[in-house]
């Protein structure tokens, strides 16, 4: 089982590089890291089992986040209308994007960064993800909003980008003309 303790920390280098392709046909090694990740995503949304086995709660995880070099992540989390978004991909890659921005009104927060970050991250409102699924079938997913946030965090831990990569470093506050502001507890 994940825990937080297995979780590496900014200033590691591993979140630095861009990770490896995931071989396929998916080893079974590489099909219960997925279902071991989704479930710490899971879980950590969980207060009790959050406690109990000592998780940070987070809504998405990526491999190299837990140390390993392989382009893996899970996303698990409710969207704006309450409907829950559970995914884990291999290899995921953003295909296509709005051309319109959006950012999360209280800024990102990450598993592997334990200090508070202040600052607009710029994203884009509508993303379409293609990759792997635990079982290897080719997938598609449209996302919007906070859950098109996700992934984009998500992936560019797999591109060795942290989200405060993209915070404007002079102003980080200064508001995004035309961006779509997300507020979501």
């Amino acid at each position: 089982m994940i825990t937080a303790k297995n979780i590496i920390q900014d200033g590691h280098p591993l979140l630095r590089i861009v990770a490896a392709e995931t071989s396929t046909p998916l080893s079974s090694e590489d099909v219960q890291l997925m279902r071991d990740m989704l479930e710490y995503v899971i879980n950590s949304q969980d207060e009790k089992l959050a406690k109990k086995y000592n998780l940070k709660s987070g809504v998405g995880l990526a491999a190299v986040q837990i140390g390993i070099n392989k382009r893996i992540i899970a996303v698990h989390t409710e969207d704006e209308k309450g409907e829950v978004h559970s995914y884990v991909l291999a290899n995921p890659k953003i295909v296509s994007h709005s051309e319109q921005l959006a950012y999360l009104s209280d800024g990102e927060g990450c598993l592997s960064v334990k200090r508070n970050v202040c600052g607009i991250v710029p994203r884009y409102r509508r993303v379409t993800v293609q990759g792997l699924d635990v079982d290897g079938n080719s997938i598609t997913v449209r996302a919007k909003g906070y859950i098109a946030i996700i992934f984009q965090h998500e992936i560019d831990h797999l591109n060795g980008i942290m989200f405060f990569d993209h915070i404007n470093k002079e102003s980080p506050l200064l508001p995004i003309p035309g961006a779509n502001e997300i507020k979501f507890d």
